[in-house]
């Protein structure tokens, strides 16, 4: 996801994209604590004040934004020109795929051995293989990890990056996100008619418009002096406030099922707040995104995402849930536990099976490194 993408930026790290990671992914990390400790979902029965926590699927929305923001910075900065799809593809594939197998073989052996996801029976041999090759979100197969879902959808975006970079090239920004944005609108237009477009729906194909909408949101690195001034965190706020208030007065029942419509109206806040940070605006919170805390747990975002679900339910279910009342207690303790066991186990998860992948870029590079280190 947006959590598995280099840093980039114009000259050198943009400042504040790691600290986003690092909070969108510790905000799913809460969304499963809540949702583990108040099972009504999409009911809230849970106190008032934390019903922002029923809400960790717009986190994923940001995710989708930042990736395609982040993958296009480097094209944006020279004529939109990818560099070559084979290596591309190579890379994306290097970047991803190891600490994904790696966490889906965690998953795996946790379900079998210990717990399975709540709500799923133990997977299956085929569910290994289908996770295995992202294609989960095509076929239907129990869930070793509630959280994978969406890598599955990250993967096959990439698959059109290519297309996307190519039409905006020849015929514009605008042009590119409104003919996706389009199609996208047409698909969930018809979904409920046409029993074959509504196939398309498990692809969740909301998410292709968000992405086009980052990588269009990219194209402020190409044109930092005329954009760079623009106040885009108030654009952001104000593209904010009428879905916050339509979330408010339509109720957690009727946004979770209009996902689709709904994250589709989130997107432009999401790229607007990006596009912000992008440039230094608000500069507070930028400072705040910016600090080493926030650096350091975006650096292993990717790797939080990715084993957090197994071990929120472990905590949970087996070690809160059988000594504490259900409800506020239970939620309580959950964070009080869960939160630093996900954090600690993902940072070394990630030394393992996320970062040396980013710090060298082939097999050979990664060996010498390894025997260097043995030595």
């Amino acid at each position: 996801m947006g959590l598995a993408v280099e840093h980039v930026a114009t000259r050198g790290r943009l400042a504040g994209l790691d600290g986003l990671r690092g909070l969108a992914a510790l905000f799913v990390v809460l969304h499963h604590c809540w949702l583990l400790s108040f099972p009504g979902f999409p009911v809230n029965d849970a106190p008032g004040w934390t019903g922002w926590l029923l809400y960790g699927h717009f986190a994923v929305v940001v995710f989708i934004v930042l990736s395609g923001f982040s993958l296009a910075v480097s094209p944006a900065r020279s004529g939109w020109q990818l560099g070559g799809i084979r290596t591309f593809f190579s890379r994306r594939a290097w970047r991803i795929l190891p600490p994904y197998w790696a966490a889906l073989l965690f998953s795996l052996v946790i379900a079998w051995t210990v717990i399975p996801q709540p709500g799923q029976q133990a997977p299956t041999g085929q569910s290994a293989l289908i996770y295995g090759l992202l294609l989960q979100d095509i076929f239907g197969s129990p869930s070793p990890n509630g959280a994978l879902w969406s890598i599955a959808v990250e993967a096959q975006l990439y698959l059109v990056f290519p297309l996307m970079l190519l039409v905006l090239r020849k015929v514009g920004a605008a042009v590119m996100l409104g003919a996706v944005t389009l199609i996208v609108v047409a698909v969930g237009a018809l979904a409920p008619a046409v029993p074959a477009v509504d196939l398309l729906m498990r692809l969740t194909p909301q998410f292709a418009a968000l992405f086009a909408m980052g990588a269009v949101c990219a194209g402020i690195v190409r044109a930092q002096e005329s954009t760079g001034r623009l106040a885009w965190h108030w654009f952001a706020a104000a593209a904010a406030l009428p879905v916050l208030v339509l979330i408010v007065v339509a109720g957690p029942e009727w946004v979770v099922a209009n996902f689709f419509w709904v994250d589709l109206a989130v997107g432009p806040a999401a790229g607007l707040l990006l596009t912000g940070v992008a440039t230094g605006k608000p500069v507070r919170l930028v400072r705040l995104l910016d600090t080493r805390p926030l650096r350091r747990l975006g650096s292993f975002s990717y790797s939080l995402y990715l084993i957090h679900s197994p071990l929120v339910v472990m905590v949970n279910r087996l070690v809160v849930a059988p000594h504490v009342p259900p409800g506020m207690p239970t939620f309580l303790l959950t964070l009080a536990l869960a939160v630093p066991v996900s954090v600690g186990a993902a940072w070394l998860f990630a030394s393992v099976f996320e970062l040396p992948f980013q710090r060298h870029r082939s097999w050979k590079s990664l060996r010498d490194a390894v025997r260097a280190r043995v030595r």
